[in-house]
């Protein structure tokens, strides 16, 4: 894997061409703290030995009754507005995979993680931790039941706020196969001045981050409920981060 020098840092893996007029570039400056994270040495491909291509072992026995409810992992309720989240996982031909670990983590209605990094004063909810998983069930479906996040500050630039967000991490086979990525919701009016979501230079790539209100699937007089489905590879494939970033 190499960069070269240009302004974009562009990454190449073989066998992967990466589309640069899709994803956006690992150097982004309206995204400060990509100066600090992309690549700006010639990399190494590193080969992958018996622990990275068979562990660890995902099974259903290590997913909890309460994993993918994140309303009810306490003894109260978390404040906020209740969503039911569900979507399906699909390869690049639009087939389901199946019995594939999910993993999410938010930020509470307040737009606080509980994270000892976060210490913005919006107040931490004791009834919400914020973290949630499942597999995919054999359509290759998944369901969480959670609150909306609020928005937050981040001092990225001058008044700063991330548009509420849901981070989702994938797992394949083994932990070398782990994609990161984030949903949004539908009409945020904080979209215009994110530089995460302004970096990306496709409209289309953009949109399918959104995540599409689902009023067939609410629960009445319980909670709202959002459909996202997370497209691995091809053409309508979903964005995944580059640098790691958890903001």
């Amino acid at each position: 894997m190499t960069t070269d020098d240009t302004a974009h840092r562009r990454v190449d893996v073989p066998g992967y061409v990466r589309d640069h007029g899709v994803h956006p570039p690992l150097d982004s400056p309206g995204y400060r703290s990509t100066a600090l994270r992309h690549p700006s040495r010639r990399l190494k491909l590193l080969p992958h030995l018996l622990t990275e291509v068979t562990g660890p072992v995902l099974g259903e026995d290590r997913i909890g009754a309460l994993d993918n409810d994140l309303t009810r992992q306490h003894d109260g309720e978390p404040q906020g507005q209740r969503i039911i989240l569900h979507g399906r996982l699909l390869d690049g031909d639009g087939r389901p995979v199946p019995h594939s670990l999910v993993e999410i983590w938010q930020a509470n209605a307040g737009g606080r993680y509980r994270h000892t990094g976060d210490n913005w004063p919006s107040p931490l909810d004791p009834n919400f931790t914020g973290v949630g998983r499942t597999l995919t069930d054999a359509e290759g479906r998944y369901r969480f039941t959670t609150v909306r996040p609020g928005a937050y500050p981040w001092r990225n630039h001058d008044n700063a706020w991330r548009p509420a967000h849901i981070h989702f991490s994938l797992f394949g086979r083994a932990f070398t196969q782990r994609l990161v990525t984030q949903m949004y919701f539908p009409d945020d009016p904080l979209f215009f001045q994110d530089p995460m979501w302004n970096a990306i230079p496709d409209e289309q790539a953009r949109q399918r981050l959104v995540a599409r209100y689902d009023h067939a699937a609410t629960e009445p007089e319980w909670a709202l409920a959002y459909e996202w489905d997370i497209v691995l590879r091809g053409r309508e494939a979903t964005l995944f981060e580059q640098d790691g970033d958890d903001d």
